[in-house]
Parts: structure tokens; sequence; C-alpha cells
């Protein structure tokens, strides 16, 4: 079974499992109630200065992913966040839903990290 995403501003359902927010900004217009959020792991995000470059741009995703995963490896914070996802991930047997707040669905942070996930084995 594969990781899931889904925006923040669909309707959470049982077969999302265990969801967790990606994004280092709450969605806007997203009550915490309605996200149904199990854990928050805002240092998972890209930075600041990454994601404003990216700004959902198609034509800039493979270099936006590469710069990623790098912050990914290299940021002791960004490392920590994404071992712990990792944990999760092999606990719940792949049953987690990656949810962000981009109107973009295809071109994100949590598509980077779909594709991590999907690669561990469980």
């Amino acid at each position: 079974m594969p990781v899931h995403i889904k925006r923040a501003y669909e309707a959470a359902e049982k077969s999302d499992g265990m969801r967790v927010l990606v994004d280092r900004v709450w969605p806007r217009g997203v009550s915490k109630e309605d996200a149904e959020i199990d854990e928050w792991l805002k240092e998972v995000g890209p930075s600041k200065k990454l994601r404003q470059w990216f700004d959902h741009d198609p034509d800039k995703f493979e270099e936006f992913k590469r710069k990623y995963k790098e912050e990914l490896e290299n940021n002791e914070e960004q490392n920590a966040a994404l071992e712990q996802l990792k944990k999760w991930t092999k606990e719940r047997k792949k049953d987690l839903t990656l949810v962000f707040g981009a109107k973009e669905e295809t071109y994100n942070q949590a598509a980077v990290l779909k594709e991590i996930l999907d690669r561990q084995h469980v």
C-alpha cells in the first residue's frame, strides 16, 4: 500500500489512516477541528527560502525536488522530522496520508515526501 497525499481542504476519510500535515504554515481558512490532523510535522517542510523560490512552478519541480532532498539530508531539524515520518510510516504499514495546503496537487513537498516514503520497506 502506498502512502497517500491529500490537500488540507479535502474532507478527512477513515481510509486516510494517520493524517500528518507536512507544511510549515497552517493552511489558510482551515480550522484545526475540520482538518482532523493527527500530527503537524512542520519541521519536515521545505525552508521558507526554498518554498518561495519554487512557488509551485512545474518547470522548477525537478530542481526543487533535488534541493528539498538535500535540505532533508543536511538540515538536522528537517532530517529528524523525516526520520519521525519514516518511523510512523513503518509502524502503520504505510497507512498514512501526508496533508498539504498548496493548490498545486502534483508539484509540492508532499509528493516528494511520498516518493521517499513509498521506497521505504515496511
